[in-house]
């Protein structure tokens, strides 16, 4: 009989590197048996964050970033079998993610890049990526794809639930007690923290929130991040770095401003955009199960239990998956679906028009 064990990669909006996971489905709900962290450097974190945008060759960047990113995939591939010492033969596919460089679902498209013909070579093990595309061609924004596993591993019959994922974009999944799982992006969630503070702490975030701690939010800086008409539209709706970039915080800016103070300000927007997001989509929400690279960020907590309040926000790693490895192991299981016909989409999150088998198949 098969086993049922999947490798699940992702990289994200934060662009620090790629999370990967060794996860055994064997009895329903996953267990993971190892992970690993690999980390970009800077002038492939430069790279990525550059194709973000036009510029020359892009189509020869991107497809060499691609390979790049492919061979750091199969290195952090290989740290998982080794750490667990599982031999290649045992897996039945690897889920990968690839790296956002463009999400433009109103466009009709949505871009990850990272080679997974070329990761199939390197590893001589079945890989499934581009999981986004058949979404947006069925009508659908593409993102966020978590919500079904959420659901999965999240629900509880017995009460209201919200899962959180504070990556780069924030994106949340409701898990009423009855009725249907919604989930979209509520707005940034590290990206503009982590671009504010590599220009004026010159590191790659700010270590626990500790400086936008340090300082008061500027009311009206707020006011004029939170008119965005995107924290205003109704769900299904995602995000990213093409709109929550740079050039919006610059708009936003007078450029009088205290540094410190708008790196609190910028972590009010996230605290306040999801707690907003929470009360008008989410009714009833008595539980925040929080996962993602935010979770460190221990003022971004702080804040948001504390706008969030009477709901309990608890990391989770409460209800048996590390906070940074969550969404490595949903796309685990999103190759496992795409592997088993099943479908992986929820058409309520993303706006489809049905529930589709997701992702493209290179046998190892």
């Amino acid at each position: 009989m098969t086993r049922e064990i999947y490798v699940g990669l992702m990289s994200g909006t934060s662009l620090d590197g790629v999370d990967a996971v060794l996860a055994d489905f064997d009895g329903g709900k996953p267990r993971l048996l190892a992970n690993a962290f690999v980390a970009f450097d800077a002038a492939l974190r430069r790279e990525l964050l550059a194709l973000n945008s036009p510029g020359a060759d892009e189509i020869g960047r991107a497809a060499l970033a691609g390979n790049e990113l492919a061979g750091l995939y199969a290195a952090a591939v290989a740290e998982v079998l080794a750490a667990s010492n599982t031999p290649k033969t045992e897996v039945r596919a690897i889920g990968c993610h690839g790296q956002t460089v463009r999400h433009r679902p109103e466009r009709g498209y949505t871009t990850q890049i990272g080679n997974a013909a070329l990761l199939a070579e390197r590893t001589g093990i079945c890989v499934v990526a581009d999981f986004r595309s058949r979404d947006v061609a069925a009508g659908g924004q593409g993102a966020p794809l978590a919500p079904a596993f959420h659901a999965s591993v999240f629900a509880d019959a017995a009460e209201d639930r919200v899962a959180i994922n504070l990556g780069g974009i924030a994106n949340l999944t409701f898990l009423p007690r009855r009725g249907g799982v919604t989930g979209f992006d509520s707005g940034p969630g590290n990206c503009l923290l982590d671009l504010w503070a590599a220009r004026h702490l010159g590191t790659a975030h700010d270590e626990r929130g500790g400086w936008a701690g340090a300082g008061r939010p500027i009311a009206e800086l707020l006011e004029r991040m939170l008119q965005d008409p995107y924290f205003a539209a109704a769900p299904p709706k995602s995000t990213g770095r093409d709109l929550f970039n740079e050039a919006w915080l610059q708009r936003c800016l007078k450029g009088n401003e205290n540094p410190r103070e708008v790196q609190a300000t910028l972590l009010e927007l996230t605290a306040r955009s999801l707690a907003n997001a929470i009360a008008r989509h989410c009714p009833g929400a008595r539980r925040l199960i929080v996962c993602g690279g935010g979770v460190k960020n221990d003022a971004l907590m702080r804040r948001l239990a504390e706008i969030a309040a009477p709901a309990v926000l608890e990391k989770s790693d409460r209800h048996g998956i590390e906070p940074q490895l969550v969404e490595a192991a949903a796309f685990a299981w999103l190759a496992k679906q795409a592997l088993d016909g099943e479908p992986g989409n929820l058409p309520s999150a993303t706006g489809a028009r049905a529930a589709r088998v997701l992702g493209a198949i290179y046998p190892g």
